[in-house]
Order: C-alpha cells, then structure tokens, then sequence
C-alpha cells in the first residue's frame, strides 16, 4: 500500500438499480480492463479503512472488492444515495476504534475518477495540517466541480463529523430513506474544485457507456478483473 499523508475513510456507493442499463450493475461494467468497482475501489487507495455499499453478494464474482474492504448495503434496499452514504458510516464506525477527519465518498460509475480524486488530495494537502482535522477547522470538504460547472457530490471528501450530523438530522426528520443527496449535504460548508476534463464522466446509459469506452461485463466470467488492483485494502 503506497503511503498516503491524508487520513481519511472511503465509502463507495455501488448499489443503485441501473434502470437505464437494463439492470446491468454499473459496478460490473469495465474499462481498461478492469471493473468500475475496481477503478472506483483503486482511487480510494489509502484510505485508513474502506466499504462497498451495496451490492447482494451474488452480483459480485468473488474477489471483485478488494481484500480489506468492508461491505453493506443500505436499508431498505434501492433507498438511495443518501441512504447508502448513511449505512457506509455506520460500517466504518462499526468497524471499531476512532475515525479519520475525512471520508471520501465516490460513485462506482466513474471511469477516470482516480483524476479527480488525486486533484482533491492535492487541495488537501495544500491546506496544510488542518486537512484531515474535524469540522470546525475550516470547510467541511472538497467536491470535485466537472469541466461544464457542474458540482459533483459523489466526488469528494467531506468532514466526517459533518457527515454524521447531516445523516442523524435528516433521520430524526423522516428525510433519509429515499432522500437526496443533495439534501444530505446541504447543510456542508465545502470547498469547490475544478478537476480534469471527463474524470467525473458517469455511465448511466449504453449510450454513455459507448462514448467512455466502457464494456459491459464479460459474459463467461463475468467481470474481467486486474490483479495488480488486488491489494486496495484499508491501512487498518
């Protein structure tokens, strides 16, 4: 695992219906040669501890998550972003002990992700020792912003604590379950940044999927994986 001065978790969202798809998981779709779960699970590297939510087991060929990553799935089931950032907390809480400053949360629909992630490390860096500190120490995070102006929320590092807060708040007021994630973050204080041209380029449709390159998965093996991906784990 390649040191990393930045101490954050890493949730990973990978549990929607791909209705537009078909129903083809996006998570099992590939680019260059690997899955997007795996570019996904590959940008998060680093992370002092990581979780998939979502999918069920079976859609998943063995080893496709990276040893050392968690697993979870939102309740109920297709209950949205919000709520699977939600259940991708309470996991890495679960898993015992204090928690980093900052969690980053990605979508697993991103071929090129990794792009902006490192563009968001370096801001993080760049701010210095309070980067990984808790709320209250400056903005609540990073959210990468796409060439066209357009905010990302699953693309960014947010305050853990800020996260926790919006997530019991929205509970408490019956706004969780099915809520959006705009309305989970709403409340953040986060710092915009402009990162590279396509790295936050979703797949939602085959149209998409087409214009990125992306494949759909191998009908034999299921996904084609890249076993130089295989050691993503968290540091703890």
């Amino acid at each position: 695992m390649d040191a990393d001065p930045l101490d954050f978790d890493a949730v990973i969202l990978a549990g929607g219906r791909s209705s537009r798809l078909g129903g083809v998981p996006k998570q099992s779709l590939t680019y260059d040669g690997d899955s997007l779960l795996r570019r996904s699970a590959a940008a998060a590297r680093g992370a002092r501890a990581a979780v998939v939510v979502g999918p069920d087991t079976g859609e998943v060929p063995a080893g496709e998550i990276p040893a050392g990553f968690l697993r979870c799935r939102e309740e109920p089931p297709f209950s949205g972003p919000g709520a699977a950032i939600a259940a991708g907390l309470a996991a890495l809480a679960a898993a015992g002990g204090s928690r980093p400053g900052l969690t980053l949360v990605l979508a697993c629909d991103m071929p090129n992700v990794g792009q902006a992630v490192a563009v968001l490390k370096a801001t993080l860096r760049a701010r210095g020792p309070s980067a990984g500190a808790p709320a209250g120490l400056g903005p609540d995070g990073v959210v990468a912003v796409s060439e066209d102006g357009r905010r990302q929320p699953l693309v960014g590092f947010y305050s853990t604590a800020a996260l926790q807060r919006s997530v019991a708040e929205l509970e408490s007021t019956g706004r969780l379950i099915n809520g959006s994630v705009r309305a989970l973050l709403a409340s953040l204080d986060v710092q915009l940044v402009a990162v590279p041209a396509g790295s936050t380029a979703d797949v939602d449709t085959w149209d998409d999927a087409a214009a990125l390159g992306v494949a759909g998965p191998d009908p034999i093996t299921g996904l084609r994986g890249n076993t130089a991906a295989d050691d993503l784990g968290g540091r703890a």
